[in-house]
């Protein structure tokens, strides 16, 4: 006969840190992920785009614009444009609202992008633990 115990209570916190690790990185390559495919939606262009489509960004400056932040405590990611290069620009176009006097119909960009992304998203996940 062979006996055997073993203390759970020891185990899960390495369990835990192992999700915990996988879920930061698997998180990570999602919102990289998506901000990949928002940029890729919006081309340089000096004519507006079509309402409904993505916007046309003049001199490139809202594709450079577009990051991501993944923060670890939190388990949450944002990705979307810095207002501190495009101000209030982005939301005018991803919502279609007034921007310094103007009516900008919608042309939306982040939601198309997660929409086409959904798919693949759980991929990043899928395998992340223990190797």
């Amino acid at each position: 006969m062979i006996g055997m115990s073993v203390k759970l209570e020891d185990f899960f916190p390495k369990v835990k840190t192992e999700v915990d690790k996988a879920n930061f990185r698997s998180l990570g390559h999602a919102a990289a992920s998506l901000r990949k495919a928002e940029v890729q939606s919006i081309e340089t262009s000096d004519e507006p785009s079509e309402p409904g489509q993505p916007p046309h960004s003049r001199r490139g400056q809202l594709r450079r614009a577009i990051r991501f932040d993944v923060d670890r405590a939190k388990q949450e990611a944002v990705i979307g444009p810095r207002a501190s290069i495009v101000g209030d620009a982005a939301a005018a176009h991803e919502f279609g609202e007034e921007f310094r006097g103007q009516d900008y119909p919608e042309r939306p960009f982040a939601k198309p992008a997660l929409e086409k992304s959904l798919g693949r998203l759980a991929s990043n996940w899928a395998g992340s633990i223990g190797g």
